[in-house]
């Protein structure tokens, strides 16, 4: 290649990257500060006046939900507890959908967006400690053993209805239910999917492009004396740890409760708890804000588009400075709060990867890093 063309190469490149400035803040986090699908139905003396209460509840429900997302299931009852003024002045904005109207009633569908520093601020000053990094998609295998039954994708498998009908959860660990077709059958068997056999959880973990498999383990029991049902449900989460933990978790049926309704709830207990291992792991810390000097290996312009794009999703990064450029590297300064695992960890979501290589900060494009790099 001639000194001319390596030239106007550079010039392109150059060119292009001054289009994003030189130190570009990176708006990471702006999908996990929106709140989606708040259904709203109010009614009213008039069609307006039901519109203009049901933005309001639509408002609250979003914002305890946001609230929800980000903290622990034990901190529930210390979350803020707002009115509708002081709410509304942490909404940066909100879109209405499927709109219905008649005398005195308002349907809809919102999504609301809030403002992401003054949120953080907020949940700062009360002390709670939170999670912004959304953990890629988890795969739920609910095998449900009573007496000498066991059961996976054969029905009845009240277990695997009970973790179905899940609502649409506020966390950061988006839970997957696998379909119990004839493929997923053919992927694993209950026996498998409790003994951890690796090489059938991997199977079936790439039929769902899914990055850990939780198998929940649930073995019901009699109580011949009461007469009522007890649950004892294991807990094991495979993905990178090589010998994975297994938590336990006891119900027993309250007075009243149905069989129905006990699944239910150690559905919840135990979502909560895949969502609150997750948070606790990825803690921010505000106060200690931090900088990295990293090296971006690129083989053209493309790559680092891709990097700049998959950065964005990251919401523990503040912003990103370029301080030098070559056609084959980009070396930034990374502005970012939380410890260097948690970035990592974060990083890891988006699809990139940093490693350290001889004390020196790299990161890769997750899927073109070159193999040997670990």
């Amino acid at each position: 290649m001639s000194d001319l063309t390596v030239i106007k190469r550079f010039a392109l490149v150059v060119c292009v990257f001054a289009g994003f400035g030189v130190a570009p803040a990176v708006s990471a986090g702006s999908d996990i500060y929106e709140v989606q699908n708040v259904n709203v139905d109010v009614s009213a003396e008039t069609a307006t006046k039901a519109r203009e209460k049901a933005l309001k509840e639509g408002e609250r429900a979003a914002f305890d939900r946001l609230m929800r997302r980000f903290t622990m299931a034990a901190d529930k009852e210390r979350l803020p507890n707002l009115d509708e003024g002081e709410i509304q002045s942490y909404v940066r904005d909100f879109a209405v959908s499927d709109e219905k109207t008649s005398a005195g009633r308002y349907l809809a569908n919102l999504t609301v967006r809030f403002k992401r520093e003054s949120v953080r601020k907020l949940l700062n000053d009360f002390n709670l400690p939170f999670a912004e990094t959304l953990s890629k998609p988890v795969l739920v295998l609910p095998v449900f053993q009573t007496g000498g039954s066991m059961a996976l994708w054969d029905d009845p498998n009240p277990w695997r209805s009970a973790w179905a009908e899940l609502r649409a959860r506020s966390g950061l660990v988006p839970l997957i239910q696998p379909m119990g077709d004839l493929g997923d059958v053919g992927a694993i068997n209950p026996v498998q999917a409790i003994q951890g056999d690796r090489p059938r959880i991997n199977v079936i973990a790439e039929r769902y492009q899914a990055q850990d498999v939780v198998v929940v383990y649930a073995l019901q029991r009699l109580d011949p004396a009461s007469g009522r049902q007890s649950l004892e449900v294991y807990v094991t989460r495979y993905g990178k740890d090589p010998d994975p933990e297994t938590d336990t978790y006891p119900f027993n049926q309250g007075e009243g409760e149905s069989p129905s309704d006990l699944l239910n709830r150690a559905v919840a207990r135990i979502s909560d708890a895949i969502d609150d291992d997750w948070k606790r792991r990825n803690i921010l810390d505000l106060s200690h804000p931090n900088v990295a000097a990293i090296a971006v290996p690129v083989t053209g312009l493309k790559d680092w588009i891709t990097v700049q794009v998959r950065l964005k999703d990251v919401p523990l990064i503040r912003r990103t400075e370029m301080v030098l450029l070559s056609l084959d590297e980009i070396r930034i300064n990374l502005h970012y709060v939380g410890d260097t695992t948690q970035l990592s960890n974060a990083l890891a979501q988006a699809e990139l990867t940093l490693v350290n290589e001889d004390g020196e900060w790299v990161l890769y494009l997750a899927d073109v890093r070159p193999a040997g790099k670990t």
